[in-house]
């Protein structure tokens, strides 16, 4: 029951935190996009969009950090022989994590919250820009760990010690699976940041707006967010249609999961819409269009795609009758087939829908045209469509992995800590579970306080950004 209980505990608090790493990667381009573009125009919507969107950007990154802290502190409670067996892989990228890129995120976002009379425009803009590069080398660590994970490369395993030690820094940073993954995460953060403004934007230039000059900067704000939306959801498409050669070459049980795909076919299938049995084990019906999964998989619409029998039978020779290693062991290697497949598909639409709505949102307020009704229902729902995608997808990732902890090298089973019961398990996840739920009341009562609001007027000290007096009281800008 630990096991149960202690993936559910990391599920839950990954997922929760998991929502604010997207939209502050995403929130902070845009941030310094704009207020880039006040520098060169000198035109105060810039600014004032700047302003607003930046108190937006730091409740959700305060939130973030908070709970970002108690991802590190799991491994050692509930998956201590899961560190124990991965700490010379992981303590590098995490540590340079940890050192270089938070350090440079608060260090340099501080100077930009609290020196816009104190520093230069150029130099304060620079600062937002700093943060941002600090969130990608945040991102592409994490992300090497994470890849690793997926297809464990540049290691040796030590029987002694029982423990993977690392042998090759290069080739854990640059994993294949890394350098598809990387580009495919960064590219959904923006569209996420980008939706987050843009639905924002719109809603408030219908039902907040008190003149032309305030809609007119919404509209701006709203038109430039849904053009990053569209190119932004472009780029996911083809760097996850490279992600899944990949994912096939690397872990090919979840491609097959992630088609309830039991017999190999060649050529393959991509079922749109299927009803099967609740252990996804029998198809009832399905929509399916011929070739497709084929090309998704390989390349080739005539490739060969392996079911799900041929590889279980594979990994059960393979792993589950090698008493040689110390941290196999034997079972079903058959993931979750009906969340695998829905998870798959539901991060496909959904980020379809929000590049869709980005492009209605462009389409729908073209020569300054007034949006309909639809179209701001609409927009209020799309910060969540790419915020959702996200979070299905990194469900499908993990998910489509089990029962492997690590591939190949340790099951989930194996990797948690023997020494904690169920109830202490029970205890630290109902205990999480309450905080991030007070957490996120607090996370939507400030946003919605602060976007009811608005963008405030500028202050003459706002529009002469730049150096006070050398006696001057440092004061937030907020």
């Amino acid at each position: 029951m630990n096991l149960d209980l202690a993936r559910w505990q990391f599920a839950i608090t990954t997922v929760y935190h998991f929502l604010f790493v997207p939209i502050t990667i995403g929130l902070s381009a845009m941030i310094a996009a704009y207020e880039t573009q006040w520098l060169r125009t000198r035109n105060p919507r810039w600014l004032r969009l700047t302003k607003f969107f930046g108190k937006l950007f730091l409740i959700n990154f305060a939130i973030g950090v908070v709970t970002g802290i108690v991802q590190e502190f799991q491994f050692g409670m509930n998956w201590s022989d899961y560190s124990r067996f991965v700490g010379d892989i992981f303590g590098a990228p995490l540590a340079v994590e940890g050192l270089l890129a938070f350090f440079l995120e608060s260090t340099f976002l501080g100077l930009w919250i609290f020196g816009w009379d104190r520093l230069p425009p150029k130099v304060h803009a620079a600062c937002m820009w700093v943060v941002h590069i600090g969130t990608l080398f945040s991102a592409y660590f994490i992300l090497a760990a994470n890849s690793w994970m997926q297809n464990p490369v540049g290691f040796a395993f030590n029987p002694e010690t029982g423990r993977a030690e690392m042998n090759d820094f290069a080739d854990v940073l640059f994993n294949k699976v890394q350098l598809v993954t990387f580009p495919h995460v960064v590219l959904s953060a923006y569209m996420t940041g980008a939706a987050f403004i843009a639905g924002i934007a719109l809603w408030l230039m219908v039902k907040r707006a008190a003149n032309d000059e305030d809609r007119g900067m919404y509209r701006s704000a709203a038109r430039t967010a849904a053009g990053v939306v569209l190119v932004a959801g472009l780029g996911v498409a083809i760097t996850g249609d490279v992600q899944g050669k990949i994912m096939t070459e690397v872990q090919p049980m979840k491609m097959a999961a992630a088609e309830a795909l039991y017999e190999t076919e060649e050529p393959a299938a991509f079922s749109i819409f299927t009803i099967g049995s609740l252990d996804g084990t029998e198809e009832k019906f399905s929509i399916k269009i011929p070739n497709v999964l084929s090309f998704l998989a390989t390349g080739s619409t005539t490739g060969e795609v392996r079911g799900i029998d041929d590889l279980r039978a594979e990994y059960m020779e393979t792993y589950g009758q090698d008493p040689g290693a110390a941290y196999y062991s034997p079972g079903d290697y058959v993931p979750n087939i009906p969340l695998s497949y829905w998870s798959f598909r539901l991060m496909m639409g959904l980020g379809f829908a929000a590049a869709f709505v980005g492009a209605w949102i462009l389409w729908g307020t073209r020569r300054a045209r007034d949006p309909g009704s639809l179209l701001v229902k609409a927009a209020i729902a799309l910060p969540f469509l790419p915020l959702l995608a996200n979070s299905f997808g990194w469900i499908f990732t993990e998910v489509g992995r089990q029962p492997w902890a690590v591939f190949g090298l340790m099951t989930t089973e194996s990797a948690v800590s023997p020494g904690v019961s169920w109830a202490q398990v029970l205890t630290s996840m109902v205990l999480f579970t309450l905080l991030y739920g007070v957490l996120a009341v607090i996370e939507f009562k400030l946003l919605l306080t602060y976007i009811s609001k608005g963008a405030e007027p500028l202050t003459e000290s706002d529009l002469t950004n730049g150096p006070s007096a050398p006696d001057a009281p440092l004061a937030h800008a907020y």
